[in-house]
């Protein structure tokens, strides 16, 4: 039997048997293309209209790859893939309505595994993307541990002394956040940026919930310094020892 995945918690990873592909463009046709494409060679598929609306799929399930457009409103390509990659070495597929040499320069050093050009043969790209993700998944990220807080980022599951500590995605991507630089003392848009990508209109409060209720969960499990405050300079995390 499969287990099921509340739509708010990481901590446990269903088990997929086929890749499941995210399709990010703004043209509904393109789209269509794609998912019919890709549902033809067996692959799960998500869609999503712009950058934005992508990134809120990613922090909501996991990906084996993503198929994203350059030019888009809102949040376009790039703005998106440096978002992902804050956070994740999916492998990313640019679609693009031109060779343009400056945007695939651009594009790889942004992390992209791959470019296709407009307009496309639909066994092509099917190809490619098959042959991105035969080159074998990254190797596992090694568990992050800070004083009595354990946080093994690719099963999305975290830990204080041995006790499960159920996290939503946004709490999971701010912890994590925090984790890769203990001594740092993050402000609030420096959280907002590398939880919701550079073009968030979000404030300060967005991040105060997910602190609050990540203090809460810490505490409720004996934890009562996940997170200390540092007056008039930002946050950081405190020893988390029971």
């Amino acid at each position: 039997m499969l287990m099921e995945l509340d739509k708010g918690a990481l901590s446990v990873t269903p088990i997929r048997m086929a890749p499941r592909i995210l399709i990010v463009d703004d043209d509904p046709h393109i789209r269509d293309v794609v998912r019919i494409a890709l549902k033809g060679a067996e692959f799960e598929t998500r869609e999503a209209e712009n950058g934005q609306v992508a990134l809120t799929h990613f922090g909501r399930e996991p990906f084996d790859l993503v198929v994203l457009d350059i030019g888009m409103p809102k949040m376009d390509g790039f703005e998106c893939c440096k978002a992902i990659r804050a956070n994740s070495n999916v492998p990313v597929l640019f679609l693009t309505a031109q060779e343009d040499e400056v945007d695939r320069v651009l594009g790889f050093q942004l992390g992209a595994d791959d470019f296709v050009p407009k307009p496309f043969s639909p066994r092509e790209l099917v190809l490619r993307i098959k042959a991105i993700l035969a080159r074998g998944k990254p190797a596992p990220s090694a568990p992050l541990q800070h004083g009595d807080l354990t946080l093994r980022p690719d099963a999305h599951e975290c830990d204080i002394g041995g006790q499960p500590l159920q996290l939503t995605a946004r709490e999971f991507a701010l912890l994590e956040m925090m984790m890769r630089a203990p001594a740092r003392v993050f402000d609030r848009n420096q959280l907002i940026t590398g939880i919701y990508g550079a073009n968030s209109t979000l404030s300060g409060r967005t991040v105060d919930s997910h602190l609050r209720h990540l203090r809460a969960k810490a505490a409720a499990l004996g934890c009562e310094d996940l997170v200390t405050t540092i007056h008039s300079i930002g946050l950081k995390l405190g020893s988390c020892r029971l």
